[in-house]
């Protein structure tokens, strides 16, 4: 069991390795919108946000409605977006770690 936990959650983590995949995460923090939305504001072609949005929508990371023609995602649980923060939280204290150590340097 606590192995098939541990590859859930390598599986969930593959999600925050793409800086697209990061910024579809931002984009969709505050409302769910439209796949041809999501395109132009990521400035990728269809084809390839398909192949995110599916890779995040199969790890439940993403859920989508559709509505006619029109398909519309959603962040699947809220809570992610705490996560999300946190991990940038942690990657802008080492960022300015990283600055102060250089400027500690050139003094």
């Amino acid at each position: 069991m606590e192995d098939q936990i541990y590859a859930y959650h390598a599986e969930m983590c593959q999600v925050f390795s793409h800086p697209k995949r990061l910024e579809l995460i931002n984009v969709l923090r505050d409302q769910e919108m439209s796949v041809s939305d999501l395109s132009e504001k990521l400035s990728l072609t269809p084809s390839n946000l398909s192949q995110h949005l599916a890779m995040m929508r199969e790890r439940h990371i993403l859920a989508s409605r559709k509505e006619g023609n029109v398909v519309y995602y959603r962040i699947a649980n809220p809570r992610l977006l705490q996560a999300f923060d946190l991990l940038r939280e942690i990657l802008f204290e080492q960022i300015r770690h990283d600055a102060a150590l250089i400027r500690g340097r050139t003094i």
